[in-house]
């Protein structure tokens, strides 16, 4: 990965854990700070992607508050970012919106039942509390099906139909959240849309957010345009603009660090490890998707492939088919890249597996810190 000591963490890092750079969530930041600065936007974090707290202090010195998708993942912005909460779920119990008003700043609903139903406990706090709702401009740029939040026959969004005959009465914002992992193109695109369909209640809000899924610290990402899109909504509609990205943040700056326990063979090598695909990184087998590997390269191009495995019972517990220059022994360690996102937020105890430490690496002294150990106790306070 660029500009990480890749070497150093392995040499210093347990194995497994998954491990911070400090240095590029710092450059990730930064760019994430320009754009805030010449747009005049707000950026909150998305925790369902990066819920880190322990580097809470250092994000909330650049980004404005955090987007929740739970009752929890709100407390945990209010009790350790401590800046904007906004939260938002498909659906909420009665005893969710209790909570969620009683810590949010933005409560944003996913229809008008629950908006109507909810409105003699969300009236109250009318003045503290903004009201928004999430709509959806059924204009699909997903590639990929699972990701897609305008799907034909999607449950999250109110497409613009519904909106006839409804009031909007004590509602601030719209939002919409429609991308996944990616650059600024398909950002305008449904922007256009959006404005096509619902730009017509804009100017009655006071605040719009574009959600997630903005790959804004990626290379090539074009900072110019989104810059430019956040200043017409501004100008024209005379509102808010919030943005909450969550790989953005996080983009870059982790890795999984593993080590091979054994190599078997059956029709090929195959080289199991103390990380597994369905406990530490689902997306491989969600999506699915593909980690990079420092040194690793397609099966084939190297002189030695391996298929890399994890632990566990489940057969299908396979994270990839890689070759290396050289042959895998038990004891190496390899360095999964791009694994601080949508990695920590979604692991899993299955099987007791040891879930990996919890770390961070600061290049300018090479200290690695870690910030969090997990033991048998941890495992078994998740049961009963």
């Amino acid at each position: 990965m660029v500009g990480i000591d890749i070497e150093k963490i392995l040499q210093l890092a347990p194995s497994p854990a998954y491990v911070v750079d400090l240095g590029r969530l710092r450059h990730n930041l930064a760019i994430l700070d320009e754009v805030q600065k010449r747009s005049g936007a707000k950026i909150l974090m998305a925790l369902k992607a990066f819920s880190m707290w322990s580097l809470f202090p250092l994000i909330r010195e650049t980004l404005h508050g955090v987007c929740a998708s739970s009752p929890w993942e709100a407390r945990l912005g209010r009790e350790e970012f401590g800046r904007e909460v906004h939260s938002f779920a498909a659906a909420f119990k009665e005893s969710d919106v209790v909570e969620l008003l009683a810590i949010s700043n933005h409560l944003v609903f996913n229809s008008f039942n629950q908006l109507e139903r909810f409105r003699p406990l969300w009236e109250k706090e009318k003045g503290r509390v903004s009201i928004g709702l999430r709509v959806n401009p059924e204009h699909s740029e997903g590639h990929t099906a699972i990701y897609d939040p305008c799907a034909p026959k999607s449950r999250l969004g109110i497409p613009r139909r519904e909106f006839d005959g409804r009031s909007l009465e004590g509602v601030e914002g719209l939002h919409f959240h429609t991308l996944c992992e990616q650059l600024f193109e398909p950002l305008a695109r449904t922007a256009k849309a959006f404005e096509e369909k619902f730009g017509a209640f804009l100017p009655g809000m006071k605040w719009m957010n574009l959600g997630g899924g903005h790959h804004i610290t990626r290379e090539g990402y074009d900072i110019d345009g989104l810059v430019e899109l956040i200043k017409y909504f501004k100008g024209k509609y005379d509102l808010e603009v919030y943005l909450e990205p969550g790989e953005a943040i996080a983009i870059g700056t982790g890795v999984l660090v593993s080590e091979v326990l054994d190599v078997v063979k059956n029709e090929m090598e195959i080289a199991i490890l103390d990380v597994s695909a369905t406990c530490h990184m689902p997306d491989v087998l969600e999506m699915p998707y593909r980690p990079g590997i420092t040194g690793g390269f397609d099966a084939g191009v190297k002189a030695h492939s391996y298929r890399l495995g994890g632990p566990s019972c489940l057969a299908g517990d396979v994270i990839g088919d890689w070759s290396f220059a050289q042959p895998l022994k038990p004891g190496d360690r390899l360095a999964f890249e791009d694994m601080a996102h949508y990695t920590m937020v979604k692991t899993t105890t299955f099987n007791g597996i040891q879930h990996p430490a919890i770390c961070t690496f600061e290049p300018t002294s090479g200290e690695l810190r870690v910030v969090r150990r997990f033991g048998y106790q941890d495992f078994k306070a998740r049961l009963s």
